[in-house]
This record gives structure tokens, sequence and C-alpha cells, in this order.
């Protein structure tokens, strides 16, 4: 992508915005579904987390400071609409987050887009047992990953928390896969 000042100017401009908004969404959608897909599990769930997360980075484009990078303005957008469908969806199922998750860890054999093996099923089973946080920073390193420093951008968190945050979730996982 060309220079990053230019492009969120040209995101600005009323005459270029439809142009640079659909090459934005080209290069960012699918690094972004992935990124939605680790947190909420479900496809359908994901690509509607994704399209709520471009209405939303659409709509407050002319709030972006530049005072993060482009890329981890917009994850830090898809996280948190991606924490807050589920947040709603535990709401009114009466249920935690934790068990949203699992839930959906649980109907993964019965989604067409799931490509993974018995032991990638595995992982995600042991994945959905851990904290939210610890969740969110394994994913975010494992499956996706992404620096250290990137995820300390998007989630404002120091790197030495996130390091012992994905630490806790490796050992909590390895124990998990061993013992069951």
């Amino acid at each position: 992508m060309q220079d990053e000042k230019a492009f969120i100017s040209a995101l600005l401009n009323p005459g270029t915005r439809e142009a640079a908004f659909r090459q934005l969404v080209s290069q960012y959608g699918k690094p972004l579904y992935h990124h939605i897909r680790n947190i909420v599990i479900d496809h359908d769930d994901a690509d509607d987390v994704l399209q709520n997360t471009f209405i939303k980075v659409f709509s407050n484009l002319s709030g972006f400071k530049g005072e993060s990078k482009l890329f981890s303005w917009m994850y830090r957008i898809a996280t948190n609409e991606a924490i807050t469908f589920i947040n709603q969806k535990a709401k009114k199922s009466g249920v935690t987050n934790e068990q949203v998750v699992q839930r959906a860890v649980e109907n993964l054999t019965a989604d067409d887009y799931f490509e993974g093996d018995a032991l990638q099923l595995k992982l995600q089973q042991a994945v959905a047992q851990l904290p939210e946080k610890q969740q969110l920073v394994f994913k975010m390193k494992y499956f996706e990953d992404m620096k250290y420093e990137d995820m300390s951008e998007i989630l404002n968190t120091s790197v030495g928390a996130l390091k012992a945050s994905y630490h806790h979730a490796v050992k909590k996982i390895e124990d998990y896969i061993n013992n069951r």
C-alpha cells in the first residue's frame, strides 16, 4: 500500500474516499476476517463482525489521529467488535463469554469452513478453556504470528504482560492436551 499518510488522506477526501475504502477492504479484509474468526470461532459470526468492523472503521476515519498504525487501529476495532459480539451473545443466551466460545468450538465439526483435523479441534478446545485475555493473546501470537509490539499497540498492554499471558496460555494448553 502507498505511503500511509497519503492513503489516509485519500480515505478522508470525499472525492477519493470510495476507491480508497475499497482498497482498504481488499487489503485488510482477509487478515481482519481471520483475526475475528479466531476470536468468535464461527464463520457466519465472523462475517457479521467483519462487516460491523468496516462500518466502524469507515464511520470513525475522521477521528483517526495517526498515533498508531492504521493496521493497529483497525485491529483494535475488530478485536473490540468481536469481544462485544461475544458479550452480547452471552447476555442473550444467559451464559458466560467462555461458554459462548466453548459452544462455538463444539460446533466446529459441523462448520463447512473448518478445515482442521482432530488435533486442531483439540487445540481449539484447549484454547477455549483459557481466560479471555489469554485466549486473545494466544490466538494473535500462535495463529496470526503477530509481533508482541503490534499486539501491544492493538491491546494497549505492555509487551512484558503479553509475553507472560502467552507463556501461561501455552502451559495451560499443553496441560490440557497432554491430560485429555
